[in-house]
């Protein structure tokens, strides 16, 4: 079991996490609070971009449907006559200063997760550890809103509107800080949003808004075929995925009546030869997350997965709703300032 499996199955699987962790996690809490009192009373600096920011984020560690709902988004205000731009860190990637994409950047050098979105959000790309520094360079291009892929818990960046996505079916784990429980900080947080989505809920939760993710077809590694998934239906496949919940895409493809032969992988994880080739002949479905970083690694065997979020109406005029009114404050000669106390 990797570490980030054992640290898994603590958070999510036992009731309580084991007691040389809690000392460490009221430690982490303190910092945390002593970090936003810091930004909250200008000790450390918070850099304002001449265009309004969106943070699309979560409270736990891993992946809870952020990069689909930033997609989602970046589309709707397109329609809505805006140039949207993307920033993200670039997790597990080995660039550190801020950069556009371009068509050449791979995922082993951006990260994995900067590539997925300049390949389906359409929108200008820029990846740094200094996102300050990397919506700049969006707002240099033209783009008129930026919006964050996670950074919630980055305060050197001043956003107009904070949307959180909670994992509806694993929610807050044992409901503890790190490292002995996967909440970076406390659930209260969530008052202070502007928006809470939950992903995959089975009903909605108080003023949360109802979200899922669903994918229809998978398509080759090449990107020159695209099947029905309805095609795989009454037969078995081997399922890899490398990301945070890897459970919620088995499930996606068992719900289409597919045989499910599992292949977790931590998230983030490059997958080698060994993860991807198996001895039989069966189909191998991965998410496209998997799929920017394996190359040469598969054949006609291998497909992965799109998917899109997919709100329920309610919820989509709820939520752009909020965002309109955050854009139009921030348009404002008193626009709304951020504050992370309150």
């Amino acid at each position: 079991m990797t570490p980030a499996a054992w640290f898994n199955e603590c958070w999510y699987l036992r009731p309580d996490p084991p007691a040389w962790l809690k000392p460490l996690a009221l430690l982490y809490a303190a910092i945390v609070r002593a970090r936003r009192a810091a930004y909250a009373r200008g000790w450390r600096r918070v850099t304002r971009l001449p265009v309004p920011v969106i943070v699309i984020g979560n409270l736990t560690v891993g992946g809870t449907g952020k990069t689909p709902l930033v997609c989602w988004l970046a589309e709707r205000l397109r329609e809505r006559g805006y140039a949207p731009g993307i920033v993200t860190r670039g997790y597990r990637g080995s660039q550190r200063e801020a950069r556009l994409l371009t068509a050449q950047d791979e995922a082993a050098r951006v990260g994995d997760e900067p590539v997925l979105l300049a390949r389906r959000s359409g929108a200008p790309v820029a990846v740094g550890r200094d996102r300050p520094a990397a919506g700049r360079l969006l707002a240099a291009r033209g783009c008129d809103v930026v919006v964050s892929d996670d950074g919630l818990q980055h305060y050197a960046l001043a956003r107009d509107c904070e949307i959180v996505v909670v994992d509806g079916e694993r929610r807050f784990g044992n409901g503890w800080l790190l490292p002995a429980g996967p909440l970076r900080e406390p659930r209260e947080r969530l008052c202070d949003a502007d928006a809470v989505v939950v992903n995959g809920a089975a009903e909605r939760t108080g003023e949360a808004l109802a979200m899922r993710l669903d994918g229809e077809v998978a398509v080759s590694l090449d990107g020159r075929r695209r099947r029905p998934l309805a095609q795989f239906a009454g037969g078995a496949v081997h399922a890899v995925a490398g990301i945070g919940n890897p459970r919620r895409f088995f499930e996606m493809l068992r719900a289409r009546g597919i045989e499910v032969i599992e292949h977790p992988l931590d998230d983030h994880a490059q997958p080698l030869a060994g993860d991807l080739r198996f001895a039989d002949d069966l189909p191998v479905l991965m998410t496209e997350k998997d799929a920017v970083k394996c190359g040469a690694l598969g054949d006609a065997r291998h497909w992965y997965v799109p998917v899109d979020a997919v709100l329920e109406p309610a919820s989509a005029t709820a939520l752009l709703a909020v965002v309109s009114a955050r854009l139009a404050g921030a348009a404002a000669p008193a626009g709304r300032e951020f504050r992370p106390e309150g």
